[in-house]
This record gives structure tokens, sequence and C-alpha cells, in this order.
């Protein structure tokens, strides 16, 4: 689950991470009182108006701009809220729709008084698969373009593993304090400031916490400027405060509306849906589906319930997407009874009249034989298939 920058601030300094301070404003109204009342807190004569989205890149589409006076304020935050903001990070880049703006955050201006003497950092956590440890990893060349540093220079861009089960270590955040080339009171702000990321990093259950940039200000001042922070969602259930700030605004309706059937969908780029229940076989089914000549058009689990309406649900979620021209449904019977899903999928299809692309349906396991006389004696324009191999071939067929 991604979250915003506001909110993944907010994550950060619960656990003592200095941030550039803000307020979240969503209406054009609003605008005027939330600088009034950031000044007030922070002295600030200047404000930092940043759209949020779910998505990187935002100044690079105008989606962050500085306001110099009070009277800029209201102009350009009122031109970012309910603007269509492309960035290389939302869907089709700069040259797709983009996405609307519901929100932008009033920020203080830290960069003052001496622009000059600020340096921006890159630092990012998430877990190294290979390794099985969480890495830290930090870059002095921070700012927007940091993708071309780590392509082009990558020798700027280092590496700091941690060990899960022991820790951040004091050694390795002084190290990266020494690699960024700190010293004096920045170097000790930078040591408690990688600590307390990694704090945050764990006490969130997050997959990924990027600042871009961390900036060290022009009197030594370690803040975090920008948070990006993904959380597992399988560790949503004891995390309920974190899980309450979902925007499903920022998410694919269809991928919402999956949830509320507890289907885990993904939506792909390709022409044939599938319905699977588990993930490996998902997998396999994709596979499947790609060696036959065709591109999946989704990832759907529907796990170990497979009755008629979750099967609907399942169809009526694939269809959606109007470049699937067929359906293969790959269903291992082992809790489930293929029977039972054969019966749920001819139900199914029998409620759609909207249902207008062949149906391959692949049923192994328990009753796998009465289910495949199901499927034939239904009189539903359904193909029935035993092996994988013999789905592949059917797939082919349908799609001409």
């Amino acid at each position: 689950m991604n979250l915003h920058e506001y909110q993944g601030k907010e994550i950060l300094k619960s656990n003592g991470v200095p941030i550039q301070e803000g307020i979240v404003v969503e209406s054009k109204d609003a605008l005027l009182s939330a600088f009034d009342q950031l000044r007030e807190q922070t002295g600030t004569e200047m404000a930092v108006i940043k759209a949020q989205i779910h998505a990187g890149g935002r100044g690079k589409g105008g989606g962050v701009k500085l306001a110099k006076k009070r009277d800029q304020v209201e102009e350009i935050g009122g031109g970012i809220l309910g603007m269509m903001l492309k960035t290389p990070q939302t869907p089709g880049g700069m040259d797709g729709e983009g996405k609307l703006v519901r929100k932008v955050l009033i920020a203080e201006d830290v960069y003052a008084p001496d622009f000059d003497a600020c340096d921006e950092i890159y630092m990012s956590i998430l877990t190294d698969r290979d390794t099985g440890n969480n890495v830290i990893i930090y870059s002095t060349e921070g700012g927007m373009d940091i993708e071309a540093v780590a392509e082009e220079t990558p020798h700027l861009v280092h590496n700091e593993f941690v060990d899960p089960a022991l820790g951040l270590q004091a050694f390795q955040a002084r190290k990266i304090a020494f690699n960024l080339g700190l010293s004096g009171r920045a170097f000790k702000e930078m040591t408690r400031f990688v600590a307390n990321l990694y704090k945050s990093f764990i006490n969130a259950d997050a997959t990924l916490v990027e600042i871009n940039p961390v900036l060290k200000t022009a009197d030594d001042r370690i803040l975090a400027v920008d948070c990006k922070m993904s959380i597992d969602e399988s560790a949503l259930y004891r995390r309920k405060e974190i899980a309450e700030m979902r925007d499903i605004n920022e998410e694919d309706p269809t991928e919402v509306e999956a949830k509320k059937y507890d289907l885990n969908y993904v939506k792909l780029d390709g022409n044939v849906g599938c319905m699977v229940n588990g993930a490996g076989l998902a997998m396999a089914t994709m596979d499947i589906i790609k060696l036959s000549g065709g591109e999946p058009a989704n990832f759907l689990d529907v796990g170990g319930t497979a009755d008629a309406a979750r099967v609907e649900q399942g169809f009526r979620i694939i269809l959606s997407d109007p470049n699937v021209k067929a359906i293969l449904i790959n269903i291992f019977g082992g809790i489930v009874r293929c029977d039972r899903v054969a019966q749920g999928v001819v139900d199914a299809c029998r409620n759609m009249d909207d249902l207008n692309v062949p149906i391959i349906v692949r049923l192994q396991g328990t009753n796998a034989d009465i289910a495949k006389e199901i499927i034939d004696n239904s009189g539903l324009a359904v193909h029935s298939a035993v092996l994988l191999e013999e789905a592949a071939q059917l797939v082919k067929k349908v799609l001409g």
C-alpha cells in the first residue's frame, strides 16, 4: 500500500526523524489559512506547494512550486489543485492521461536563507531479495535526477546492508555519514537521522522508504524534505492506524473492486484474462498464455473459495478490461471440489448476459471428471480441458 508524502512524513516524525513541516489542503479556500498557520508554527515566509499523488517526478510535471510570498500561495496552490498531473511515473508517463491532484501539501521553505549552502542527499531503505537483508541506498547526488545518477555514475551510489535480525548498528550509521562527506554537527545529525529512518521502516512494516532529498541545511541540520513510503499489505492487520491512511482514489478502480470480494487482482496489458486459485498456479497459467501466443491481461487469484458468486464477480472484473478477448480458468481442486467450481462457472455464465468472449476451463483435482461432464453438458460456449497443454491449444485456437 502506497502512502502520500504527508502521510509518510507523519510516520517519520513519530519515529524521531526531523522533517520539513507542512499542512495538507484539499480545497482552494483553505490555502491561505493553511499558510498562515504554517508561518505561525515555523516562521517561514515562503511556501513549497506540492501535489499529493502516488507518483514520483512531481517536480518535472509542474506539481511542486515555490510561492515566494503569501499572495502567490492561493494562485499557485489553486493551479495545482484539480490539475491532471503528468510525471514520468504516472500511467503512460508524460504522454499519458496523468493523475488528478486532490490534495496539496503547503510546506515550509527549508532552503532559506542560503540555498547554495544546502546539500541534497538521496536515501532509501528496502529489502534485498538476493541477500535476505534490508539495504540502505544513499548518494550525495540527491534531487530530481537521481535515476540518471544511478545509470551514468553508479559509483556515486552506496549500499549498506543491514541484517534484520541484528538491526542497524551504530557503526553503520556513522559509516553512512562518513561516506556522505559530513562532519561536525551534520555528521552527528545524520547518524541519528539514519537510525530513526531505519526505525521508521521497521515500525511501519514498510517495503520501501525513499527520501529524495534528505537536506543538509545551511546550518547543518538534516531534514527529510520528501517521503515516498510503501507498506506491506500483509502487515496492515497490526498497523490499523496506517491502514486507515489508504487512499483508494489513487488506486486502480478495478483492483479496489476486487479487494471488496477478497480477490487478488492485478491488471496487466494483455488480451487473455485468467482466473486461478493460488499464486503459483497463476504464474504457470500466465506462462501458458504466453506460450500459446497470447498475452495475460491480468493476475486474478480467487483463493480457496470459487463458488458461483465469486466466479461471477471475477468474470465481471476481468471483462471490465476491453482488451480481453478470451478467458482461461485454471483451478486445482484440493480444498474446493472441481464439480463445485464447474457448477459455479456454469451458473455465473448463465447469470451474465454480456459474457461474449470464449471461455476455456481447465479443472484438475477432486471430482475433476464430474466437473468436465458439467461443463460439457451445460450447453454453453465453454471449452473444457484436462491438460495444461490442451488448455494452451484452446487459447491459441480461440484467439485465431
